[in-house]
């Protein structure tokens, strides 16, 4: 149990800096869009990466390792819902609907590609 522990924790530290490593690329190009790009890119990657993972049939230790920690810490849901709360806050609540629908639709969509593309 404790190894397993062990696996996700690490495996988050290093999807939570690949993440921040992405949102610092990213930052010129948000600027010059309405979404949230690069939040919006690392969580549809993310949930077609979750989807390949799944339908691996890896031994449990990669799983915890690569699924649960890699992929639950390079994605960010709070993140997401925050910037879907700003946008709305500050009156750009057409661009914080499709974000929210990219953003669900989305991942739904690019998870189930991802078991597709793993057979």
């Amino acid at each position: 149990m404790l190894t397993l522990t062990l696996l996700a924790g690490g495996g988050a530290a290093l999807g939570a800096l690949a993440r921040y490593g992405i949102m610092q690329l990213g930052r010129p190009v948000n600027n010059r869009w309405p979404l949230p790009l690069t939040t919006l890119i690392i969580n549809l990657s993310g949930s077609f990466g979750l989807g390949l993972l799944l339908a691996s049939h890896l031994p449990i230790t990669w799983q915890v390792l690569l699924g649960t920690g890699l992929m639950g810490g390079y994605t960010t849901f709070s993140t997401m819902i925050n910037e879907v709360v700003l946008l709305a806050r500050n009156h750009h609540c057409r661009t914080a609907t499709y974000y929210l629908i990219l953003s669900i639709i989305g991942g739904i969509g690019l998870a189930w590609l991802g078991t597709y593309c793993a057979f």
